[in-house]
């Protein structure tokens, strides 16, 4: 199936990580390279103060008869394996400019940043979740060099899971064959095996197992705030960073089988079919969401009773959640990227799409943010998909994890590279987080100031700081308020750094009842 340009536009902007180094194994390393035992066995890096190890194992190819499986161990090796290099991406469509990265099934491996002289020692575990709509992603994304965010004394890990319908296929036939009467959420399944592989394995390289921080944006973290509702992931990390989540109500088991099924009837002849074939199906395999502002046809995980068992916005309200230490936030401006119709958009076609999304709430919706011109209808417009689609969803999360956790913490990121306007949109403070403003990313901007550098900096020390302690706050750190749900307070990362409360109160508060009774 083709996309419509419309949606590889949108796919060109959501799908946050497709660009990536060029990689490949090699079945030996150089003896000169620093050399780790893991559980499946030896690996060389390289690097200098900061040594990376790379295109690590943490399942076995999932290939074959593993199509569409839970990821299995390892396969173990024998001699040293060569790490010195990214392993391949999930196999996935490349919706911005390839860089030469191979993608390919064989693609459930992880990399690692650590100090070179304290690898004896045992710091904070920092484990990243890429984002990409759950279509695409790659953790050798230049932008996620976890090189700075090591140097600032935390051991840094980015993993690949599967993607699109390799990672998110739920079908009647593999619900059969499972022993758990269940299929599809490969992809958090892949998710979950890395993180027990990080328990496992990461004090070989200097990490403490005990404190595993996972972070991630957009769909990574809306993958953490699942895990945060399952069993199966609970006691694996210690805390918590999600960056632009969202979380909307999710499909069932039994919606997400009868599309599956339209794929194929015959299970083995699926297995059989080249993956080039099956990435036609991308935008068709999945229930669509009665409740997508964004009418973005993607997958996402699915309630299926066995790796999340309800769903998480009920999980969330109710306070039923593994409420670990929790950092939740979003960007100004989170819908530009996304509302693509708003560039065009009239007054009287901005009062039409809001009664058409929205119903008996859009009088209501519209009050809240009035545009008397064009060029304010599409602000608006804007606004609302970002409050609907992310602003709601963080303060959902933040409301249900503080119940249990007064370790929770709310941010807005407001600066634009350079100070430029508009606000920040959909990823913008990724380079601010990695320290990786230098880096190749698909937003152009101009070169970051001597503002940007110092907030990328503080931001990094922030993150790191949190990893250490649970609690984002220490010397020469902003001041940062826990959250609590009467105040809404919440730390603004702006050209300055400032608490405020009560962030677009009103609109989301006007926006909650879009969502109740779907997933409450």
């Amino acid at each position: 199936m083709k996309l419509p340009p419309s949606t590889k536009n949108t796919l060109l902007l959501f799908a946050l990580a497709v660009l990536s180094l060029a990689g490949s194994r090699a079945d030996s390393a150089p003896a000169a390279n620093p050399v780790v035992q893991t559980t499946a066995g030896a690996v060389a890096g390289a690097g200098g103060a900061i040594l990376a190890f790379k295109g690590i194992p943490y399942a076995a190819p999932p290939v074959g008869s593993l199509r569409w499986r839970p990821p299995q161990p390892p396969v173990p090796w024998s001699g040293v394996r060569d790490a010195t290099r990214f392993g391949d991406d999930c196999m996935q469509t490349p919706y911005v400019i390839s860089s030469g990265q191979k993608a390919s099934e064989d693609c459930l491996t992880l990399s690692i940043w650590t100090a070179a002289h304290e690898r004896n020692t045992r710091r904070p575990v920092m484990v990243f979740v890429y984002g990409g709509a759950f279509v695409g992603g790659s953790s050798a994304y230049p932008l996620y060099d976890g090189a700075k965010l090591a140097a600032a004394g935390v051991v840094v890990v980015g993993f690949n899971y599967r993607v699109g319908i390799f990672g998110f296929l739920a079908h009647p036939l593999l619900s059969a064959e499972s022993p758990r009467h269940t299929s599809g959420n490969y992809g958090l399944l892949d998710q979950i095996a890395a993180l027990g592989w990080v328990k496992a394995n990461i004090a070989a390289f200097g990490g403490d197992p005990s404190r595993v921080t996972v972070f991630g944006e957009s769909a990574g973290a809306v993958s953490i705030a699942t895990l945060m509702t399952s069993p199966l992931a609970k006691n694996l990390f210690e805390q918590a960073i999600l960056q632009s989540p969202t979380m909307p109500p999710l499909a069932g088991l039994a919606a997400a089988e009868q599309r599956g099924a339209a794929v194929g009837a015959d299970l083995a002849a699926l297995r059989r079919l080249d993956a080039e074939q099956l990435l036609a199906h991308n935008g068709d395999f999945f229930p669509p969401s009665s409740h997508n502002v964004l009418a973005l046809g993607f997958p996402a995980p699915i309630v299926d009773g066995y790796v999340i068992p309800i769903q998480p916005r009920a999980a969330f309200r109710a306070g039923a959640v593994n409420a670990v230490p929790t950092i939740v936030g979003i960007n100004a401006d989170e819908g530009r990227m996304f509302s693509g119709d708003a560039k065009t958009a009239s007054v009287a076609s901005y009062q039409a799409w809001a009664k058409e999304k929205f119903g008996s709430l859009a009088p209501d919706i519209l009050r809240l943010n009035s545009a008397a011109t064009d060029g304010a209808a599409a602000a608006a417009m804007s606004a609302i998909a970002g409050d609907a689609t992310f602003g709601e969803s963080a303060r959902l999360l933040a409301r249900g994890i503080s119940q249990h956790q007064p370790r929770t913490f709310a941010y807005v990121f407001s600066r634009s590279v350079a100070g430029r306007l508009p606000p920040p949109t959909h990823s913008e403070e990724l380079p601010f987080v990695f320290g990786s403003l230098g880096r190749p990313s698909f937003i152009r901007h101009p070169a970051p100031d001597r503002t940007d550098l110092q907030l990328s900096a503080t931001m990094l020390r922030t993150w790191a700081r949190f990893a250490v302690t649970g609690d984002p706050n220490g010397s020469g750190l902003p001041r940062w308020p826990a959250y609590d749900r009467e105040n809404d307070p919440y730390l603004e990362f702006g050209t300055v750094i400032r608490p405020g409360h009560a962030y677009r109160q009103a609109q989301l508060n006007a926006l909650e009842p879009f969502y109740a009774g779907n997933g409450e």
